[in-house]
């Protein structure tokens, strides 16, 4: 209508800016959480392709199949140093994925986990005792669920590994990533197993260091999980030995 004023340019500069902003925040999800269109199936498919990148492998070129995709997603949280990220870049940062040990080598710090806990404002050492223990506990869970796909992975592959013998006009692309992917499975299991001897080398420095400065009874509730987690770690359902290249790793018996 003539003489109207539109709603938007009554709005003064500063509400009109908020406003903006407020759409922009929309876009990015409530109060800057990262938008669940981030979180995607494949958001932790890198691992495959750094592991094998890492050592000089082709990455396989196959869409990963639900089990492949799950072992990715659990291998995440372990591969990931405890305390790396703080919670609030969980909430407010954007997804990120985490720098590979493997590419990077970076010198293994067994102390850092035990420092941080030790240096972080807690009211009270009973309260760090309950992080170590918490912390511990969590990838005691994290093993399973990993190692119960792992199982599964290995044992498709070893199924895969055995059809290729027999499969007419498989062409030389077709073979090459399937090598390839049966290794990149391969060296997710490794890369989990070795960031888990550390896990438990860092809580054992850390507790060492509770005890040190706080005894307290929790330390035997926490050596006791540290045990449990190591004597897993030791003795993985799926062998982590050097993987063959064109063959799958195997399950223990």
């Amino acid at each position: 209508m003539p003489g109207t004023v539109s709603p938007i340019r009554s709005l003064s500069p500063l509400p009109a800016l908020l406003v903006t902003l407020l759409l922009a925040g929309c876009s990015g999800g409530d109060f800057w959480r990262t938008r669940d269109d981030m979180r995607n199936d494949d958001m932790h498919s890198w691992i495959g392709r750094e592991a094998t990148s890492s050592v000089g492998i082709r990455p396989s070129q196959f869409q990963l199949t639900e089990n492949e995709r799950q072992l990715r997603d659990y291998a995440y949280p372990l591969i990931e140093p405890p305390h790396s990220r703080p919670a609030w870049k969980s909430v407010f940062g954007d997804y990120t994925p985490i720098a590979s040990p493997w590419r990077q080598a970076p010198v293994f710090d067994r102390t850092a986990y035990g420092r941080a806990l030790i240096d972080e404002p807690h009211r009270t050492h009973a309260s760090r005792y309950a992080q170590l223990i918490d912390d511990v506990r969590d990838d005691i869970t994290r093993f399973e669920l990993f190692y119960s796909t792992a199982v599964r992975v290995v044992d498709l592959d070893r199924k895969r590994s055995a059809s290729m013998a027999h499969m007419s006009e498989l062409s030389p692309r077709e073979n090459a990533d399937a090598i390839s992917r049966m290794q990149e499975n391969a060296l997710i299991v490794q890369w989990v197993q070795q960031c888990l001897e550390r896990r438990v080398s860092s809580y054992r420095w850390g507790l060492e260091r509770l005890v040190l400065q706080a005894p307290d009874g929790m330390a035997a509730d926490a050596d006791r999980l540290i045990g449990e987690l190591a004597a897993q770690t030791a003795n993985p359902p799926v062998a982590a030995n050097p993987p063959v290249i064109g063959r799958p790793i195997t399950t223990r018996g």
